[in-house]
């Protein structure tokens, strides 16, 4: 499974504000969001706003308005977010049909399979685990070798 841009912005943008959770600075600011995550503000709106109509991020008017998490980022799936902005894991006409060919149901257990597997580990990571595993990596300096 491809994961659009799209999604991928989805998933940056609600790590940011999972980063900001607990800080107490209140809601974000689009423009902020996108500087820290590289997202095109224009781009970034509309995400966010889709976000908002999912239920995972709210959102305050005003000079000290901006956008924040609804939950915090430990019950916060990343697999939720991936099927609210993309659909399903496994394409639909990969899934079983009464319609389906003997050859086509030859495939159908591996594509159930295989969703199983990928939802598996996207239903397992919470973007307050990710928040964890930057904090323990991000001052870890990177080695360069070269000859």
């Amino acid at each position: 499974m491809l994961i659009t841009q799209k999604c991928h912005y989805a998933m940056r943008a609600v790590f940011e504000l999972a980063l900001q959770y607990n800080q107490k600075s209140g809601p974000i600011k689009i423009a902020d969001i996108a500087k820290a995550q590289s997202i095109p503000p224009r781009f970034l709106e509309v995400i966010l706003s889709q976000l908002k109509q999912g239920g995972f991020v709210g959102s305050q008017r005003g000079s000290e308005g901006g956008y924040y998490l609804v939950r915090p980022p430990e019950k916060l799936m990343v697999g939720e977010v991936i099927r609210f902005i993309q659909g399903p894991v496994i394409p639909p006409e990969t899934k079983k049909k009464e319609t389906a060919s003997k050859e086509e149901r030859v495939f159908q257990e591996l594509w159930r399979r295989v969703e199983d597997a990928i939802s598996g580990v996207y239903d397992s990571v919470t973007f307050g685990s990710l928040v964890e595993r930057w904090e323990k990596t991000r001052d870890v300096p990177v080695l360069h070798y070269s000859i």
